[in-house]
């Protein structure tokens, strides 16, 4: 469906610049725009690289592991319809970690590997289940103490002080993660209630 939309918005343009005689405008428009995503993929991989390495590191010192232990508790209220042990669990720790250091290039893979088990679990196949819901929601919403892209992509404009938004990035991820996860609540209540 996203493509469509695409699509459509990118024939739309071209149409219209047509009609207007501007359609040089368009071409010179769309090289400019290539030109500046592959300069600011560059930019955003010496950080991705760095934050990459700094989470291989956490990883093989057990930083993680510990991470994942004090997390465990919250994963466990989050998520009571996945069983103790089921690889879900370690897959959303791995995506909420990832999350928390503003890695979202990193959380992606492990977000989607969490929603592939969470299917398994899944009895209606056709619908998302409450389980994917929160994960869904945590994913989108997620608190985040580092924001890691947004700092590159400050950095790589020549912003002069690219890590002024540590704070308010803190505090609007967590408000967006406390109504996410209160929503997530109701619903799930208002399924249960429906379902009994």
């Amino acid at each position: 469906m996203l493509n469509i939309i695409w699509l459509a918005l990118i024939v739309v343009s071209i149409v219209v610049a047509a009609i207007n005689g501007k359609i040089n405008v368009v071409n010179q428009a769309a090289f400019e725009g290539a030109k500046t995503g592959v300069t600011v993929c560059f930019g955003l991989l010496s950080i991705l690289a760095f934050w990459m390495g700094l989470m291989r590191i956490a990883e093989r010192s057990g930083l993680l592991e510990l991470l994942a232990r004090v997390l465990s508790p919250i994963i466990r209220l989050l998520f009571p319809d996945v069983p103790n042990g089921h690889p879900a669990i370690g897959y959303i720790l791995s995506n909420m970690s990832a999350n928390l250091l503003g890695l979202g290039n990193a959380a992606t893979p492990m977000g989607l590997k969490a929603m592939e088990e969470l299917q398994k679990l899944n009895p209606n196949k056709h619908v998302a289940s409450p389980a994917m819901c929160t994960l869904l929601a945590i994913n989108t919403a997620s608190i985040t103490i580092i924001p890691t892209t947004m700092i590159a992509i400050r950095m790589q404009y020549g912003s002069a002080s690219p890590v002024e938004i540590v704070g308010t990035t803190l505090l609007s991820s967590f408000g967006a993660t406390i109504v996410a996860l209160l929503l997530d609540r109701w619903y799930r209540y208002r399924h249960a209630k429906r379902h009994r």
